[in-house]
């Protein structure tokens, strides 16, 4: 079964081939942390779980680095730039009375309590740009040994005209960015798309984070008595992480579609410059998030965080569900409509898991029970390996899990019924399974003298037994093969 996925670079659907045999390197812009996560932002991450575990499932092992941009993001004054304006870390600090160091702190874990949440596998290598900071100041020596740097004012530059193909990745048209350019932020860049890869700290400003700037680094060394502090650009960190710990060329490298036009044309440009070799073999982008229709803004009021949607009751794995119900390469629209039919689905979905404790499979041969959803794991697996296919995946289990209704629980097998959600936990990571206990012993000798109470037409006993079941949060619903109980 072969996987396909859909390459930014060839701009086609590729079979998959890895440099490695069984092994995959695999790349994944991580956080800013300067805030809480929002709807739009958690989506990528959950698309990219898929990934690794659609690469788990073909039997590859994945080595992959995410980042956590805790330093050198900068504002922008357009969307895209990250060479100009506020360093959102010292943004955060500000906006809160704390350190950039504190905020990155307080952050970088709320993103860690989100990834359990969400049920998202935990990358091989999770990494900070300060942690990086020596390997991101060598990459830039070696780039200035090359001859693709020069300094202004502001910092140490990457010189775009000397990577001819800088434009190809994402078709830009640089002559029109210089015709474009009546008002230039920084008048000492050399061409428009020039990129900062070390930043020099304001003279007059005492960063939170900040290093000094290696005189090797700089065209004229720094006067004996002044220490040039700087701090690096944020395209820079993403290379220097990827190829320190994976080496120069990656299987894949994934992002949001907003990253095409500048972060990762400047990283392939800053990492091919420097490595001589292809910086990525598989560019997988995820495409924007709406709420309500519109970008999701903090004015509009429609950034929605995770805790947001856990006071209005919904669950991270309601969200995980959302999420999976359309294709990463669609662009989606969050509304809490759309947020209820996922969780309904997933209520349905652990139903249908709870049946597992309900019946049990004989010693008479009855695989034949089982046949027609051992095909739907197959078909599971044959739409996620289509591009990452997962509303297909999902209407293959609606299809799967709909021959269970009105059927007697005699005519359930159970371990098929098992086996086929272990993969669905494998490669959606819902955790059917483990969000689905069987109840205890009580509740079942209740369940067993409510039907007695039915058959005797003791429909008061009955009752009773009922609503007390119902007060430990299972209902019962009823059929001519007896009770089945669910989650409220």
């Amino acid at each position: 079964m072969t996987l396909q996925l859909h390459n930014t670079l060839t701009k086609k659907l590729e079979d998959f081939t890895p440099q490695q045999d069984g092994k995959v390197l695999l790349y994944t812009c991580g956080p800013t942390v300067y805030n809480y996560l929002h709807v739009g932002n958690w989506a990528a991450y959950v698309y990219w779980d898929i990934l690794v575990r659609t690469l788990l499932a073909n039997d590859y092992t994945v080595e992959r680095v995410m980042n956590i941009t805790d330093v050198g993001h900068l504002t922008g004054e357009n969307e895209g730039d990250a060479d100009t304006g506020e360093d959102k870390m010292q943004k955060g600090a500000r906006r809160e009375g704390k350190t950039a160091w504190e905020v990155a702190e307080f952050y970088s874990e709320d993103f860690l309590a989100g990834v359990e949440k969400l049920g998202l596998l935990l990358p091989e290598h999770m990494t900070k740009a300060t942690d990086f900071i020596p390997q991101q100041i060598d990459l830039v020596l070696l780039l200035k040994e090359k001859g693709y740097t020069y300094q202004t004012t502001d910092g140490i530059y990457f010189d775009t005209s000397k990577f001819p193909t800088y434009a190809e990745f994402a078709g830009l048209d640089l002559e029109a960015q210089k015709a474009g350019a009546r008002v230039e932020f920084n008048t000492e860049k050399r061409n428009p798309s020039d990129f900062a890869l070390w930043k020099f700290s304001p003279s007059d400003e005492k960063r939170d984070m900040e290093w000094a700037t290696p005189d090797d680094l700089l065209e004229l060394p720094a006067n004996d008595d002044e220490e040039i502090m700087g701090f690096p650009g944020w395209h820079l960190e993403c290379s220097a992480m990827a190829m320190s710990i994976l080496g120069p060329t990656l299987d894949i490298h994934t992002g949001g579609i907003d990253h095409i036009p500048v972060h990762h044309t400047n990283e392939i440009a800053q990492s091919e410059s420097a490595s001589g070799v292809k910086f990525v073999n598989y560019w997988l982008h995820n495409n924007h998030l709406k709420a309500d229709g519109t970008k999701i803004s903090k004015s509009l009021g429609n950034g929605y965080t995770l805790q947001d949607l856990a006071e209005r009751d919904y669950s991270a794995l309601d969200y995980r569900m959302f999420v999976l119900q359309s294709n990463y390469r669609s662009e989606g629209n969050f509304t809490f409509e759309n947020l209820t039919a996922a969780k309904n689905r997933l209520r349905n979905w652990r139903n249908i898991a709870a049946l597992r404790h309900q019946t049990h499979d004989t010693l008479v041969d009855d695989s034949g029970k089982s046949i027609s959803l051992l095909a739907a794991s197959q078909a599971i697996i044959e739409a996620i390996n289509n591009d990452l296919n997962t509303p297909e995946a999902l209407r293959v289990i609606d299809q799967a899990f709909a021959q269970f209704d009105g059927k007697d629980l005699g005519d359930i097998h159970q371990h098929g019924l098992t086996q086929v959600l272990e993969n669905i936990d494998a490669i959606l990571g819902l955790q059917l399974i483990a969000s689905t206990p069987d109840i205890n012993d009580e509740t079942k000798q209740q369940i067993i003298k409510r039907q007695r109470a039915r058959d005797e037409k003791d429909w008061a006993t009955s009752d009773q037994l009922r609503d007390q079941i119902l007060e430990k949060g299972i209902v019962l619903r009823d059929t001519s093969s007896g009770s089945i109980w669910e989650y409220a």
